[in-house]
């Protein structure tokens, strides 16, 4: 009789799944291409409901595999994106740094965030298009640490276009993460 088939091993040790949100335009599908194939596009698409990427990284001699969730920012697709909340390990905050609506609507996300996900859920702010001069700011670096410290979360400030800070959240996360499950 033949032995049966050994079975794949996995390809890493680790399964991160990561989900970024905030409102439309603030770059979260740009953060997500940056990371997850080292480009940058100028162009503005929406993203219709939820796109993912997956990219695996090697961290403390361990295969970290990430499942990066990209939602949609606008409101007709809350009701989508909100089903994703719960299976998520970690959240990215996104916001745009030269649109102060989009950091005053922070703390709507973190409401949802509280309602849908698991309660141990790891968040992280994000401050994105950090490379845009000082005169388009909206949101000084001290107003999105403040905000950070008053939900006790890791504030980033991040740039798609010049990869600023990009590698930094994402293994900041991972990394999180991992000691967790140690």
């Amino acid at each position: 009789m033949a032995a049966p088939p050994a079975r794949a091993r996995a390809d890493y040790d680790y399964l991160i799944k990561l989900l970024l949100i905030g409102d439309s335009g603030v770059g979260k599908s740009c953060l997500l291409l940056r990371f997850s194939d080292g480009s940058f596009t100028t162009g503005f698409i929406s993203t219709i409901g939820i796109d993912f990427k997956i990219r695996t990284i090697e961290l403390d001699g361990k295969r970290i595999k990430l499942q990066i969730w990209d939602t949609a920012g606008q409101e007709r697709f809350r009701t989508i994106t909100t089903a994703y909340y719960r299976g998520a390990m970690g959240i990215l905050l996104v916001y745009d740094v030269t649109d102060e609506a989009s950091f005053n609507n922070i703390r709507n996300w973190i409401r949802n965030i509280e309602q849908h996900a698991s309660d141990n859920v790891n968040k992280i702010l994000v401050g994105n298009k950090a490379d845009m001069d000082e005169s388009e700011r909206a949101v000084p670096t001290s107003k999105g640490q403040a905000l950070a410290d008053e939900y006790g979360i890791k504030f980033f400030e991040t740039s798609a276009k010049t990869n600023l800070n990009v590698e930094e959240v994402f293994f900041f996360h991972s990394k999180r993460h991992k000691t967790k499950a140690c």
